[in-house]
């Protein structure tokens, strides 16, 4: 049996207003993360590391250095149809800009009628994570929906700051999608629980391209995938949820499983990178089965200057030895 034809959109071309000032000069996909990374880097390195090789990144606020970045890093070799390509708003309907998240990809239906996929990966470009989005197009495909949306279980207490998914009494299908509710409802197998939104969506590709004309000749739509798109396809019976909580990454452990962190504020920036210098943090970044890619200055070693004047380094109660 062929394998399905599967294309990969990365929506980068977030303002991030409550990442400022570090989002002063540049996208919010371009901040940087634990020192050598970009938060773009991560849904790239779940897709490249799946194997989905075929991907467009949608850019738009202050992209320069995303672009460089995306060009820079993420090339694959165009020898075998494979890239990582940086998508700008380029007014394909019309002298206007990417009025939402759903009319960033309807603008760009060019690159779906190019690759004529099956099914359509639409990742968020700002989150800390790993996944194996094979296990979820897997899932997208047995279950039939025009949509797969990823949800990672959170207290129901704490729900009311996500974009919640409320499920059927078969755990698959969606029932509705709330944003933020004051009351969110529970699991059906476990109530005190809630699906978060991650903003991750698996879509087929007739699906997709059907619900984005409908939005589009919405003139009351916001034109937003989480917030017009999703709640258009529910409506009509087409939504699946996939439970995160089932992906099994390569070389992960139960400590780190389903770990997603939203870094959208800078508390919350803050708090994932505490994470990560604390003894043993929760979200791993030396699994070597599944990296997190990036770009890698070509520098020289380290060394100790002993007899420069005003620079002295000193090795104490230390092993210095080839590595």
């Amino acid at each position: 049996m062929p394998q399905p034809k599967v294309f990969g959109i990365v929506l980068a071309g977030g303002e991030g207003k409550r990442l400022m000032p570090l989002t002063a000069q540049r996208a919010k996909p371009a901040v940087p993360f634990a020192g050598s990374y970009r938060l773009v880097d991560f849904a790239l390195s779940n897709l490249v590391n799946g194997g989905y090789l075929k991907i467009a990144v949608l850019t738009q606020y202050k992209s320069h250095s995303l672009d460089r970045h995306i060009s820079q890093t993420w090339r694959l070799s165009p020898l075998l149809g494979n890239y990582v390509t940086p998508v700008p708003a380029q007014m394909r309907r019309g002298r206007r800009w990417f009025a939402g998240s759903a009319d960033a990809i309807y603008q760009n239906f060019n690159l779906l009628s190019d690759e004529e996929p099956d099914y359509v990966i639409v990742f968020g470009a700002d989150h800390i994570y790993r996944m194996d989005p094979r296990q979820m197009v897997e899932a997208h495909i047995e279950s039939g929906a025009g949509v797969s949306v990823a949800g990672i279980r959170v207290p129901r207490q704490e729900a009311s700051d996500f974009g919640i998914i409320e499920a059927e009494k078969d755990g698959v299908t969606i029932k509705s999608f709330l944003e933020k509710p004051a009351d969110p409802p529970g699991l059906p197998d476990s109530p005190d629980e809630s699906y978060a939104s991650m903003g991750n969506y698996v879509f087929a590709a007739e699906a997709l391209i059907d619900a984005l004309d409908r939005d589009a000749a919405n003139e009351d739509s916001d034109h937003d995938i989480g917030g017009d798109i999703i709640p258009m396809m529910v409506a009509k019976g087409e939504g699946a949820v996939y439970d995160f909580k089932y992906n099994d990454v390569p070389g992960s452990t139960e400590r780190d499983r389903d770990y997603w962190r939203d870094v959208g504020t800078l508390e919350s920036y803050h708090e994932a990178h505490m994470d990560l210098i604390s003894y043993v943090p929760q979200f791993n970044l030396y699994n070597y089965e599944w990296p997190i890619l990036t770009w890698t200055p070509a520098m020289p070693p380290a060394k100790f200057v002993h007899e420069t004047e005003g620079r002295i380094g000193r090795a104490v109660d230390s092993m210095v030895c080839a590595g």
